[in-house]
């Protein structure tokens, strides 16, 4: 043991965040604080000084900031990341002698002690300082530090010297050129993964470009240009795309699933590969490459971000199989293992061997597919069935493209087991499909959604929320009628930052699946070609623009964490509230897509920082009226065949100076 190691007196634990005692990262965007607490302490009576440590990992030196003692040996300091990329926070402390001298050097004079003796102790402890100061360079702060030294140990007036000894120059100067000889450093320098503003708040929309073209006809990238001012006219700002790369030929699946299909059956975009390229290549029946990066500057010019389907898979027509067949696992026939989920049969999909002995180069070669779309300019990722690909191929792929691009995105399509779902996030993906689609009572909603924004999870765990995706037509979406498309939009649009539909099927409230128990689309865009009438007078079009915009406009809806839960008598209610600054937002939602239900809610004042009787107004941001609330309990009737949710915006009542009451 170091002599030093000895003398650190100083205990450093559980600081927080922090992720499986400092193997992952937490997650922040630019401009977002990173609270930081810590219990620090010491033995004895002596006092100790804590500050909390951060900077960018690619700068050397450290930023320092004092930490706030609280009661129970907890410390607390936040500091606020300012760019993108990885950051680093930890926490020192040290037993401060002359905090405790001041501290003592109070309590005897207000005992009436004789405190002279203390006087040259705290001299002693100043004159230090200042030769610390000197090896610092620091000539001024040394000069002075010498001089209040010589007055504290001057046979001057006492009283003078206790002002001289009491003085907060003085501490701040002690406090700079503090004894750290015996500091404690934290165990561990804990990770901050800080991604752009639209990890954390985005509205994405999910669309096959193959069937955007007229009468029947496959479509193309020209065709989906005439797409995106609806798109984008709805409030969308992310378009995301399956697979635009070429399919293959062998084992092909048909119309709704089928394994006979005729010959001018599409496909599965999920089937990748074939004589005309791969992961790499476009479908030709889309266009070319110069055909997508138009597409891209056009979506840009609606201010959309196009999001690319990366899914590491293969159609036996793909040319790795032909190329790298060592990548593939064989079975005893010699033939390759097609993808299977008993007992389902995906015969026209192989998997990748993440057991190969040439994993190696398996490895740089898919990262490679996503070098080359990054370089056409893509910089967001739906990562399909990542749960069935190994994790610390995951873990490397995200931070070798992250350390070379901070602002790519990925979103971890994982509809698996909890604890998979919660170590792919760790690992890094950015955001994370998750279990809102089948949450529907009150119950499980308030449980899992208290999970996700209230305990340690919120750190690395960004839910997107998707009511329906190409692969789930949920029994609720089948049989509750336009009421129930309009609640789980509101839901997904209020309860999650970010969130997403796949259309045009949500707004067109396509609800009929292929079986009955199944939540397979009947005639699923998956396998064939489908056409949409947009301009169909009971399309969800106008709402969903309406709920976005609500969105866009109230900050509070624009993140997760001040998600709030308030009681509400009726068990068909659902009633929560989020927060951000002065815009307060509250929802109250009907989960009955029938009939016309209502309660009284019990609002959580405090929480929402409004006085006991206070009153105030209640905008509703879809339909436009206006409520005077006072107190806390309040009364709620929603009717679904109308607006099946409130989304109140709490405006405070103020009085200006002239004594008129206005809300505000």
């Amino acid at each position: 043991m170091k002599d030093e190691a000895g003398r650190r007196r100083v205990v450093i634990d559980k600081v927080r965040p922090e992720i499986d005692g400092g193997r992952f990262p937490i997650k922040r965007v630019v401009g977002e604080r990173v609270e930081v607490e810590a219990d620090a302490f010491t033995d004895g009576h002596d006092s100790i000084t804590c500050r909390l440590l951060w900077r960018p990992e690619s700068q050397p030196r450290w930023n320092e900031m004092e930490m706030e003692a609280l009661p129970n040996d907890l410390w607390r300091a936040e500091f606020t990341v300012s760019e993108q990329g990885r950051w680093l926070y930890s926490v020192v402390g040290w037993v401060d002698h002359f905090k405790t001298w001041r501290r003592d050097l109070r309590k005897r004079v207000d005992a009436g002690q004789d405190v002279a003796l203390d006087l040259r102790v705290g001299a002693a402890l100043v004159r230090e300082a200042g030769q610390r100061a000197a090896q610092a360079r620091k000539k001024a702060d040394a000069r002075v530090l010498e001089g209040l030294a010589e007055d504290l140990e001057a046979d001057k007036d006492q009283e003078v010297r206790l002002l001289l000894a009491l003085d907060d120059e003085l501490a701040a100067l002690m406090d700079r050129y503090a004894d750290r000889r015996f500091a404690t450093t934290y165990s561990h320098e804990l990770g901050v993964v800080v991604d752009r503003v639209k990890a954390r708040f985005s509205t994405w929309y999910e669309m096959f470009p193959r069937s955007c073209g007229p009468a029947g006809r496959h479509g193309t990238f020209r065709d989906c240009e005439k797409r995106l001012r609806y798109i984008a006219e709805m409030g969308f700002d992310v378009l995301y795309l399956p697979p635009i790369h070429p399919i293959g030929t062998a084992f092909r699946k048909g119309k709704n699933n089928s394994l006979t299909p005729e010959p001018d059956d599409v496909g599965s975009p999920w089937a990748i590969g074939s004589e005309e390229g791969g992961h790499k290549a476009v479908d030709p029946r889309l266009g070319t490459l110069a055909d997508f990066r138009r597409f891209l500057k056009k979506a840009a010019e609606h201010g959309l971000e196009i999001a690319l389907d990366l899914a590491y898979q293969c159609s036996p027509d793909h040319p790795y199989v032909r190329e790298h067949p060592e990548w593939f696992r064989k079975r005893p026939d010699g033939t390759i293992q097609y993808a299977e989920n008993p007992p389902k049969k995906y015969q026209d999909i192989y998997p990748f061997d993440f057991e190969t002995g040439a994993w190696r180069e398996l490895w740089r070669e898919l990262k490679s597919i996503v070098d080359f779309w990054v370089k056409e300019g893509v910089r967001i990722f739906r990562v399909d069935n990542p749960h069935t690909k190994a994790f610390p191929f995951w873990e490397w792929l995200i931070g070798e493209v992250k350390r070379e691009h901070p602002d790519v995105l990925f979103l971890a399509e994982a509809f698996t087991r909890p604890k998979i779902m919660y170590r792919l996030a760790k690992l890094g993906f950015t955001q994370s499909y998750n279990y809102f689609p089948w949450r529907n009572q009150r119950w499980e909603l308030v449980e899992y959604f208290t999970e996700l924004n209230q305990t340690e999870v919120k750190e690395y765990f960004r839910p997107n929320l998707w009511p329906n995706t190409p692969d789930i037509l949920t029994e609720p979406l089948q049989i509750g009628g336009r009421p129930m498309f309009v609640q789980r939009l509101i839901l997904a649009a209020t309860l999650g930052a970010s969130y997403g539909i796949y259309g045009p099927p949500f707004e067109l409230m396509e609800h009929l699946p292929r079986e009955r128990g199944s939540e397979e689309y009947l005639d699923s865009e998956k396998y064939q070609l489908r056409q949409w009438d947009l301009d169909r007078p009971d399309s969800l079009r106008e709402m969903i623009a309406l709920v976005n915009r609500v969105r866009r406009e109230n900050p509070a809806l624009q993140a997760d964490h001040s998600l709030r839960f308030h009681e509400a008598e009726n068990e068909q209610i659902l009633c929560y509230s989020k927060a951000a600054g002065d815009n307060l937002i509250v929802v109250a939602v009907s989960l009955d897509p029938h009939y016309t239900q209502a309660s009284w809610i019990e609002l959580d004042l405090e929480e929402m920082g409004l006085a006991p009787d206070q009153q105030f107004q209640v905008h509703d941001l879809l339909t436009g009226a206006r409520y005077l609330w006072h107190g806390s309990r309040n009364f709620v009737q929603i009717d679904p065949h109308q607006v099946p949710a409130h989304v109140f915006r709490v405006r405070r009542r103020v009085r200006s100076e002239r004594d008129f009451d206005y809300f505000i």
